[in-house]
């Protein structure tokens, strides 16, 4: 397990601690947990509130949390691994390793109905799907559309079967825009996921274990908590209004997104939101890919990481927050181009994603700084808490050695 031990001290974070230990005093989060580096040396650890809040369990470094789409970086990773191997090039069509995704329909503007379509321009590459440009979607955020009704129905999701299946569920639905014109959050890292098994003969679990979690030590990474762990698995909660994210009011919902989750092995390795992990774990990640020492990937591949993939004007957008102007998307994440008022000026150039329960991670070249943060609140990705936090650890970096 990675220590994290504070190793360089010189900057203040009390204001930042003060903040998170408000959002617990204000029912909003059950607890958090927090690493922020400079370089890859830890400058603050802290863990505020409950692992479980009915039982009063105090939240240390050592819980597991659920990470959901925290899991798509190490899918991205494990991907980028094999990349480098010269088993693939971004700009391959993804038919060449899955066929059935060949010889795609895109559905018209404005399409009421799944056969209103019109043939793909193009087919889709491995750099669409990392950078969830393909024109697939997840059936998760738009209730209501065509797309929406088509996946659920189809079961695309579906946990008790494995990712091949997921490949077969998708083979004759349409994309929802032509491949590389938009940016649509989707099963696109599942479908990497798969093509990590394709290319090396191997289920993802095995893949990622041997060639990521294994080497960088993060022991407590998995799809399932073992048994003998469970009374390190945090409770899940959720808020007291989803349109009203800083309303008082807790309610735990441990049986999200299905009764058991995470607590029995299930078929399918769902390397867009399947992983369980830790505090210590999320730091020897995020170290991995950081100058100055030994990293998972090549500084080559790393730089990708960091820029645009996205075509010239597309920037992320979801159903329910619209187009986020200024905010990119690179092979592993989020880059933020424009630094929105939510977010400190000095953010320019950062790296960032992070889980639907609240674990969030980011890197920020121009500021030598990288951070982790671990929570379980429902919808919690776009919650303010994560905005405060990192806006005064800048801040604690500013004005601090």
């Amino acid at each position: 397990m990675e220590d994290l031990k504070v190793t360089t001290n010189g900057y203040d974070f009390k204001p930042a601690h003060a903040a998170m230990q408000r959002y617990v005093d204000g029912d909003l989060l059950a607890g958090i947990s927090s690493a922020v580096l400079v370089g890859r040396d830890l400058v603050d650890v802290n863990c505020v509130g409950w692992a479980d809040k009915e039982a009063q369990t105090p939240l240390r470094a050592d819980h597991i949390f659920r990470i959901f789409s925290n899991t798509k970086l190490i899918t991205a990773c494990a991907a980028l691994l094999l990349f480098e191997e010269g088993k693939f090039q971004l700009d391959d069509p993804i038919e060449t390793f899955i066929p059935q995704l060949a010889n795609r329909k895109v559905l018209r503007p404005g399409a009421t109905t799944l056969d209103d379509t019109e043939p793909a321009q193009r087919s889709i590459t491995i750099r669409h799907l990392l950078s969830h440009s393909a024109g697939l979607s997840y059936g998760l955020f738009d209730p209501g559309s065509v797309i929406f009704t088509a996946y659920n129905e189809r079961k695309v999701l579906n946990p008790a079967t494995p990712l091949s299946a997921m490949i077969d569920a998708l083979a004759d639905l349409p994309l929802v825009y032509q491949p590389g014109t938009s940016f649509e959050y989707s099963v696109a890292i599942d479908v990497i996921a798969r093509l990590v098994e394709v290319i090396s003969g191997q289920p993802f679990d095995t893949f990622i274990q041997s060639r990521i979690l294994e080497p960088l030590g993060m022991v407590d990474t998995g799809f399932v908590v073992p048994e003998k762990d469970r009374g390190r698995f945090v409770a899940y909660y959720a808020g007291a209004d989803l349109m009203e994210p800083m309303k008082p009011g807790l309610t735990r919902t441990d049986n999200a997104p299905y009764p058991g989750a995470y607590l029995k092995p299930v078929p399918r390795f769902n390397g867009g939101g399947g992983l369980v992990s830790t505090l210590p774990d999320m730091v020897a990640l995020i170290r991995s890919l950081l100058p100055g020492g030994p990293t998972l990937l090549k500084p080559e591949t790393l730089a990708l990481l960091t820029n645009n993939q996205l075509a010239d004007g597309v920037w992320l957008r979801f159903a329910m927050m619209g187009e986020l102007t200024g905010k990119a998307y690179g092979l592993g994440g989020g880059l933020i181009l424009q630094p929105s008022p939510i977010d400190h000026p000095d953010s320019q150039g950062e790296i960032y994603w992070g889980g639907v329960a609240g674990t969030q991670w980011w890197i920020s070249p121009k500021r030598n700084m990288a951070g982790v943060m671990m929570a379980q609140r429902q919808m919690a990705f776009v919650h303010p808490f994560s905005f405060e936090f990192k806006r005064l650890a800048y801040e604690a970096l500013k004005q601090g050695r």
